[in-house]
Protein backbone atom coordinates (compact mmCIF):
# COMPACT_ATOMS: atom_id res chain seq x y z
CA UNK A 1 0.00 0.00 0.00
CA UNK A 2 1.52 3.34 -1.02
CA UNK A 3 1.84 6.25 1.39
CA UNK A 4 -0.58 8.31 -0.71
CA UNK A 5 -3.21 5.59 -0.32
CA UNK A 6 -2.58 5.42 3.42
CA UNK A 7 -2.73 9.19 3.85
CA UNK A 8 -5.93 9.62 1.86
CA UNK A 9 -7.68 6.82 3.71
CA UNK A 10 -6.46 8.12 7.08
CA UNK A 11 -7.79 11.58 6.24
CA UNK A 12 -11.18 10.17 5.27
CA UNK A 13 -11.35 8.04 8.42
CA UNK A 14 -10.68 11.15 10.53
CA UNK A 15 -13.33 13.05 8.57
CA UNK A 16 -15.89 10.26 9.06
CA UNK A 17 -15.06 10.10 12.78
CA UNK A 18 -15.68 13.83 13.11
CA UNK A 19 -19.06 13.54 11.38
CA UNK A 20 -20.34 10.19 12.62
CA UNK A 21 -18.66 9.51 15.99
CA UNK A 22 -17.16 12.53 17.77
CA UNK A 23 -19.45 15.17 16.19
CA UNK A 24 -16.55 17.62 16.21
CA UNK A 25 -17.38 20.83 14.38
CA UNK A 26 -13.82 22.15 14.50
CA UNK A 27 -12.42 19.01 12.85
CA UNK A 28 -15.27 19.07 10.34
CA UNK A 29 -14.31 22.59 9.28
CA UNK A 30 -10.71 21.49 8.83
CA UNK A 31 -11.35 18.26 6.93
CA UNK A 32 -14.36 19.16 4.75
CA UNK A 33 -14.39 21.86 2.10
CA UNK A 34 -16.66 24.81 2.79
CA UNK A 35 -18.27 24.21 -0.62
CA UNK A 36 -18.67 20.47 0.11
CA UNK A 37 -20.94 18.97 -2.56
CA UNK A 38 -23.66 16.61 -1.33
CA UNK A 39 -25.59 14.16 -3.52
CA UNK A 40 -27.79 12.64 -0.80
CA UNK A 41 -31.24 13.97 -1.78
CA UNK A 42 -32.19 14.64 1.85
CA UNK A 43 -29.19 16.80 2.76
CA UNK A 44 -28.53 20.19 1.11
CA UNK A 45 -25.13 20.79 -0.45
CA UNK A 46 -22.54 22.81 1.43
CA UNK A 47 -20.72 22.23 4.73
CA UNK A 48 -23.10 24.18 6.97
CA UNK A 49 -26.12 21.84 6.47
CA UNK A 50 -23.93 18.86 7.39
CA UNK A 51 -22.62 20.58 10.49
CA UNK A 52 -26.24 21.35 11.33
CA UNK A 53 -26.86 17.59 11.58
CA UNK A 54 -24.25 17.08 14.33
CA UNK A 55 -26.54 17.78 17.34
CA UNK A 56 -29.15 15.30 16.07
CA UNK A 57 -26.52 12.65 15.37
CA UNK A 58 -25.01 13.12 18.84
CA UNK A 59 -28.40 12.96 20.53
CA UNK A 60 -29.24 9.72 18.70
CA UNK A 61 -25.95 8.06 19.70
CA UNK A 62 -25.08 7.67 16.02
CA UNK A 63 -22.07 5.46 15.26
CA UNK A 64 -20.55 3.55 12.37
CA UNK A 65 -18.39 0.61 11.37
CA UNK A 66 -16.53 0.60 8.07
CA UNK A 67 -16.12 -2.86 6.56
CA UNK A 68 -14.28 -1.98 3.35
CA UNK A 69 -12.45 1.04 1.96
CA UNK A 70 -11.36 1.12 -1.70
CA UNK A 71 -9.41 3.98 -3.26
CA UNK A 72 -9.01 5.14 -6.85
CA UNK A 73 -7.18 8.42 -7.26
CA UNK A 74 -9.22 11.14 -5.58
CA UNK A 75 -12.19 8.80 -4.99
CA UNK A 76 -12.66 6.52 -1.97
CA UNK A 77 -15.50 4.02 -1.64
CA UNK A 78 -16.56 2.91 1.85
CA UNK A 79 -18.89 0.03 2.74
CA UNK A 80 -20.29 0.89 6.15
CA UNK A 81 -22.91 0.00 8.75
CA UNK A 82 -24.47 2.97 10.53
CA UNK A 83 -26.24 2.44 13.88
CA UNK A 84 -28.83 4.60 15.66
CA UNK A 85 -29.40 5.92 12.17
CA UNK A 86 -33.04 7.00 12.30
CA UNK A 87 -32.02 10.16 10.48
CA UNK A 88 -31.35 7.88 7.50
CA UNK A 89 -34.65 6.02 7.82
CA UNK A 90 -33.95 3.00 10.06
CA UNK A 91 -32.28 2.01 13.32
CA UNK A 92 -29.41 0.38 11.42
CA UNK A 93 -28.53 0.89 7.77
CA UNK A 94 -25.83 -0.33 5.40
CA UNK A 95 -24.36 2.06 2.86
CA UNK A 96 -21.91 2.38 0.03
CA UNK A 97 -20.51 5.91 0.26
CA UNK A 98 -18.36 7.43 -2.46
CA UNK A 99 -16.18 10.32 -1.30
CA UNK A 100 -14.13 12.64 -3.48
CA UNK A 101 -11.02 14.03 -1.84
CA UNK A 102 -9.46 17.34 -2.83
CA UNK A 103 -6.06 17.95 -1.29
CA UNK A 104 -6.42 17.15 2.41
CA UNK A 105 -10.20 17.66 2.51
CA UNK A 106 -13.41 15.86 1.60
CA UNK A 107 -14.94 17.68 -1.35
CA UNK A 108 -17.93 15.61 -2.52
CA UNK A 109 -20.14 12.70 -1.44
CA UNK A 110 -22.56 10.18 -2.99
CA UNK A 111 -24.31 7.31 -1.21
CA UNK A 112 -26.63 4.33 -1.58
CA UNK A 113 -28.35 3.36 1.69
CA UNK A 114 -30.50 0.35 2.63
CA UNK A 115 -31.85 -0.82 6.02
CA UNK A 116 -30.11 -3.80 7.61
CA UNK A 117 -31.85 -7.15 7.08
CA UNK A 118 -31.53 -9.80 9.78
CA UNK A 119 -32.75 -12.48 7.38
CA UNK A 120 -31.60 -12.66 3.76
CA UNK A 121 -32.40 -14.85 0.77
CA UNK A 122 -28.84 -16.19 0.59
CA UNK A 123 -28.26 -16.54 4.32
CA UNK A 124 -25.35 -14.10 4.01
CA UNK A 125 -25.28 -10.75 5.71
CA UNK A 126 -25.04 -7.49 3.80
CA UNK A 127 -21.48 -6.95 5.03
CA UNK A 128 -19.71 -10.31 5.53
CA UNK A 129 -17.10 -11.76 3.20
CA UNK A 130 -13.52 -10.84 2.38
CA UNK A 131 -12.20 -7.46 3.50
CA UNK A 132 -8.48 -7.62 2.71
CA UNK A 133 -7.37 -6.17 -0.61
CA UNK A 134 -4.99 -8.62 -2.29
CA UNK A 135 -3.62 -9.31 -5.79
CA UNK A 136 -3.10 -5.61 -6.47
CA UNK A 137 -1.02 -6.56 -9.51
CA UNK A 138 -4.29 -7.77 -11.08
CA UNK A 139 -6.11 -4.47 -10.50
CA UNK A 140 -6.38 -3.52 -14.18
CA UNK A 141 -7.45 -7.00 -15.22
CA UNK A 142 -10.06 -7.11 -12.47
CA UNK A 143 -11.40 -3.70 -13.42
CA UNK A 144 -11.77 -4.86 -17.00
CA UNK A 145 -13.51 -8.03 -15.83
CA UNK A 146 -16.02 -6.15 -13.68
CA UNK A 147 -16.70 -3.55 -16.38
CA UNK A 148 -17.30 -6.28 -18.97
CA UNK A 149 -19.64 -8.07 -16.56
CA UNK A 150 -21.66 -4.92 -15.93
CA UNK A 151 -21.86 -4.04 -19.62
CA UNK A 152 -22.68 -7.50 -20.93
CA UNK A 153 -24.79 -8.93 -18.12
CA UNK A 154 -26.24 -6.12 -15.99
CA UNK A 155 -26.83 -3.59 -18.78
CA UNK A 156 -27.23 -5.67 -21.93
CA UNK A 157 -28.95 -8.50 -20.04
CA UNK A 158 -26.95 -11.20 -21.81
CA UNK A 159 -27.31 -13.83 -19.08
CA UNK A 160 -25.92 -16.50 -21.41
CA UNK A 161 -22.50 -14.92 -20.86
CA UNK A 162 -22.65 -15.06 -17.06
CA UNK A 163 -20.84 -18.36 -16.58
CA UNK A 164 -17.62 -16.95 -18.05
CA UNK A 165 -17.43 -14.39 -15.23
CA UNK A 166 -17.80 -16.74 -12.26
CA UNK A 167 -14.95 -18.79 -10.86
CA UNK A 168 -16.06 -22.43 -10.58
CA UNK A 169 -19.66 -21.28 -11.10
CA UNK A 170 -19.70 -19.56 -7.70
CA UNK A 171 -21.54 -16.30 -7.11
CA UNK A 172 -21.94 -15.17 -3.49
CA UNK A 173 -24.77 -12.70 -3.09
CA UNK A 174 -25.12 -10.05 -0.37
CA UNK A 175 -28.22 -8.32 -1.67
CA UNK A 176 -30.76 -9.34 1.01
CA UNK A 177 -33.51 -10.33 -1.44
CA UNK A 178 -31.45 -12.34 -3.96
CA UNK A 179 -30.15 -15.88 -3.45
CA UNK A 180 -26.64 -17.13 -4.26
CA UNK A 181 -25.74 -18.37 -7.70
CA UNK A 182 -25.98 -17.32 -11.36
CA UNK A 183 -29.57 -18.59 -11.76
CA UNK A 184 -30.84 -16.39 -8.94
CA UNK A 185 -29.01 -13.42 -10.43
CA UNK A 186 -30.51 -14.09 -13.85
CA UNK A 187 -34.01 -14.12 -12.32
CA UNK A 188 -33.32 -10.89 -10.44
CA UNK A 189 -32.09 -9.16 -13.59
CA UNK A 190 -35.49 -9.66 -15.19
CA UNK A 191 -36.92 -7.21 -12.64
CA UNK A 192 -34.42 -4.38 -12.88
CA UNK A 193 -32.91 -2.05 -15.45
CA UNK A 194 -29.35 -0.74 -15.55
CA UNK A 195 -28.30 1.62 -18.31
CA UNK A 196 -25.00 3.28 -17.48
CA UNK A 197 -21.57 2.78 -15.88
CA UNK A 198 -20.37 5.86 -14.03
CA UNK A 199 -17.05 4.58 -12.64
CA UNK A 200 -15.15 1.33 -12.07
CA UNK A 201 -12.88 1.80 -9.06
CA UNK A 202 -9.33 0.55 -8.58
CA UNK A 203 -8.27 -1.92 -5.86
CA UNK A 204 -10.84 -4.57 -6.84
CA UNK A 205 -9.50 -7.84 -5.39
CA UNK A 206 -9.47 -10.87 -7.65
CA UNK A 207 -11.78 -12.85 -5.35
CA UNK A 208 -14.33 -10.05 -5.26
CA UNK A 209 -14.23 -9.61 -9.02
CA UNK A 210 -14.77 -13.32 -9.59
CA UNK A 211 -17.17 -14.42 -6.90
CA UNK A 212 -18.47 -11.99 -4.31
CA UNK A 213 -21.76 -10.50 -5.41
CA UNK A 214 -22.40 -6.88 -4.42
CA UNK A 215 -25.31 -6.56 -6.82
Amino acid sequence: MTSSHTNQKALLTAAMDALFRTFDEDVMRRLYREDYIQHNPNVPTGLEPVIGLLPALRAAGFDYQTHRMIEDGDLILTHTTYSNAQVFGADTVVAFDLWRMEGSQVAEHWDAIIPIHTETASGRSQTDGMTEIVDLERTEANKNLVEAFVRQVLIAGDVAQMSSFFKDGRYDQHNPVVKDGPDALANALKKISNDRIHRVLQEIPQEMAHSNGMF
